[in-house]
């Protein structure tokens, strides 16, 4: 699926979900917030010369995000609740640990790796 489209859908239902009550506005603002925040890296990035490429995590966290809309569309109830919560807390889990892992390894935009003498620098870019 073409990522801005994804996006896209994630961020509609996820505003119609919060209209319907099913689903807390805070959640819905870190998930499209991180979607904002994100997308400007990776613009400002391409105008450096600097690629952020998708990985697992992505694809994990929008796999989430999909299943955990669905599930609440579907209303199903029951043990599906219970499930519903579980994706919820999952999609919002794995947006903040993406948005955090872009943000550790896109140099440019992260001030402790600006140090000169290594710093917290060195000791992030030896686990990375």
């Amino acid at each position: 699926m073409d990522p801005l489209a994804d996006k896209l859908l994630v961020c509609s239902a996820l505003i119609c979900l919060v209209e319907q009550k099913r689903l807390a506005a805070w959640i819905v603002i870190i998930i499209i917030g991180r979607e904002f925040i994100i997308s400007g890296f990776r613009l400002v990035a391409a105008d450096n010369g600097i690629v952020i490429a998708a990985s697992y995590w992505g694809k994990f966290k929008t796999v989430s995000q999909m299943i955990m809309i669905i599930l609440m569309i579907m209303d199903l109830g029951g043990v599906f609740l219970i499930l519903e919560a579980v994706f919820v807390w999952l999609a919002v889990a794995l947006t903040v640990i993406r948005w955090w892992i872009i943000f550790i390894k896109t140099e440019t935009f992260c001030p402790c790796k600006a140090e000169p003498s290594g710093g917290i620098a060195g000791k992030f870019q030896a686990k990375l």
